[in-house]
């Protein structure tokens, strides 16, 4: 058994994981769903890998896969926690020194140009799990949206990147040429829009597991 620690993306909240989290305690894992403190100005990267530390107590054998701009916050924990493996989830791949906020213009974001939200982030995710995700957005106000990301490196770590085939909002071709960039990767892909932990659970959830044999 291993446990998965599930990092949710910007704006986001523990609700984002809800489908996929009774997948893996079926397949037999422990889950850990830290909400990571978005809504407190004074909050930044310390904060944020502080929160999840704290949730994860004393479990060992982790996965940490983090969402989307939950990248950022994933890779912080491999110096304080027991992780196996992190996986970036069409995710937002920090760099070194890399402020957040400068993170869009320095990988060439185009943005999703006549979308509406729904449009960019739930495409294919039923239209009731859609109607309930505006009542568990955040506003982020936190601090780390112009703090330097703080590690000098990428910790020392397997790490997997994990992209959606029909994510509107981070577009497959942008997230391979970051990921390859960024990492030297090549992305393994799911099919699923940018909030793939709502449109495919079951699918996602075998995926994930199926690292653990490899």
């Amino acid at each position: 058994m291993a446990t998965f620690v599930l990092i949710h993306g910007g704006g986001g909240s523990a609700w984002d994981w809800h489908l996929l989290v009774p997948e893996l305690a079926r397949r037999g894992h422990d889950v850990v769903v830290p909400e990571l403190p978005i809504d407190d100005s004074s909050a930044g990267f310390a904060e944020f890998r502080d929160t999840v530390v704290g949730a994860v107590g004393d479990r060992r054998d982790l996965v940490v896969v983090g969402h989307s701009y939950g990248a950022f916050t994933a890779p912080l924990l491999a110096d304080s926690l027991s992780v196996r493996l992190i996986v970036l989830l069409t995710p937002m791949v920090p760099k070194p020194g890399e402020k957040p906020g400068d993170w869009w213009d320095n990988t060439g974001y185009r943005g999703a140009e006549g979308l509406t939200e729904e449009q960019q982030f739930y495409n294919g995710v039923p239209a009731e799990v859609v109607a309930e995700a505006a009542a568990h957005g955040r506003a982020q106000i936190s601090a780390e949206w112009d703090e330097p990301w703080p590690l000098a490196a990428w910790p020392d770590v397997p790490t997997r990147v994990l992209i959606a085939r029909a994510d509107r909002f981070f577009p497959a071709d942008f997230q391979r040429r970051v990921a390859a960039d960024r990492l030297g990767v090549t992305p393994d892909e799911i099919d699923g829009c940018h909030a793939v932990a709502l449109s495919h659970p079951r699918q996602l959830a075998e995926r994930l597991t199926s690292y653990l044999a490899r």
